[in-house]
């Protein structure tokens, strides 16, 4: 299959317009599961290191919900001695648990054998899952539904959430997924001057 320049352009225009989608922006309108699964499927479709797939879905119910956002509530509290230089922080908002339609959590499992390309590189597999993520989101935005990535979070309390065995599974992301009031034109946190955006010459080592 070839693509063509204008194939090109809308994948850029994707890329370009994707958000991390905070509570203040999720709208209270339903994801279909034929949307949904969409946005699954790309995740299945992420190149993973010797074809292994280790990555794994929970959908989150609202009795969960509600107890990822009371962990995620008391660990922001605690984060925000580690910001007192910058003012802003206290007043971002940081997620949008239980504003969103769905939540997803994403583990890595384990695997008890060899894996190849990763007999040197052990984390290889948790980056195989980073790129499912990472397809999810773009789809998510090709459909017109946000997505946002909650980070500030405790694996091990999430573990004990969902009853999940740290030996055989590790706790990469949870996501947030809903359809928006809007998607911004650049990235909230460089609107609003927490960061500049970086040049593409500094970002290159010569070497």
């Amino acid at each position: 299959m070839k693509f063509t320049k204008k194939d090109l352009k809308v994948l850029n225009k994707i890329i370009i317009s994707r958000r991390d989608v905070r509570g203040n922006n999720f709208i209270p309108k339903k994801i279909s599961k034929k949307k949904l699964n969409c946005i699954l499927d790309s995740a299945l479709n992420a190149p993973s290191v010797g074809y292994s797939q280790p990555w794994r879905f929970v959908i989150v119910n609202q009795e969960k919900k509600d107890l990822v956002y009371n962990h995620f509530s008391k660990v922001y509290d605690k984060s925000k001695e580690l910001f007192k230089d910058k003012p802003l922080y206290k007043n971002l908002k940081l997620e949008g648990i239980k504003e969103s339609d769905i939540n997803i959590a994403v583990y890595y499992k384990k695997s008890k054998k060899n894996v190849l390309g990763q007999t040197y590189m052990k984390r290889a597999g948790e980056y195989s899952v980073v790129c499912a993520i990472l397809n999810m989101w773009l789809t998510a935005r090709a459909l017109n539904i946000g997505m946002g990535w909650v980070s500030i979070l405790k694996p091990k309390e999430i573990n004990k959430i969902f009853d999940i065995n740290k030996k055989d599974y590790k706790f990469i992301a949870y996501l947030c997924f809903g359809y928006t009031k809007e998607f911004y034109d650049e990235p909230e946190l460089k609107k609003l001057g927490w960061k500049k955006k970086k040049k593409k010459n500094n970002l290159i080592l010569n070497k």
